[in-house]
């Protein structure tokens, strides 16, 4: 436990931000999870504004809110996103080298 005043002030504060921040991240995770399960437009502008406020709080990256945004709208349009597995990106052998 905290001794100092402001050190208990600002335990205060965290708890308040971590629920805050919980209740965005859950929203916006959620919203993602039924935009990809029936992409329509109205759950399509649900998650995008969902994934906004996510990346306004500084909950995600700019650039990961955007790269979300991005894959979605590909659903929607009818497109297949591109998908990059981890084991066929760690399978790459290095260059060999050749003796001389």
């Amino acid at each position: 436990m905290p001794l100092l005043k402001h050190a208990k002030k600002k335990m205060r504060q965290d708890k308040k931000r971590t629920l805050r921040n919980k209740r965005v991240r859950v929203v916006y995770r959620e919203l993602l999870k039924k935009a990809r399960q029936k992409p329509t437009k109205e759950n399509l502008s649900k998650a995008f504004s969902s994934v906004d406020k996510a990346a306004k709080n500084h909950l995600i990256h700019n650039n990961k809110a955007a790269r979300l945004k991005s894959s979605l709208s590909k659903l929607v349009a009818g497109e297949k996103p591109v998908e990059i597995k981890k084991s066929e990106a760690s399978k790459k052998s290095p260059a060999k080298k050749t003796a001389k």
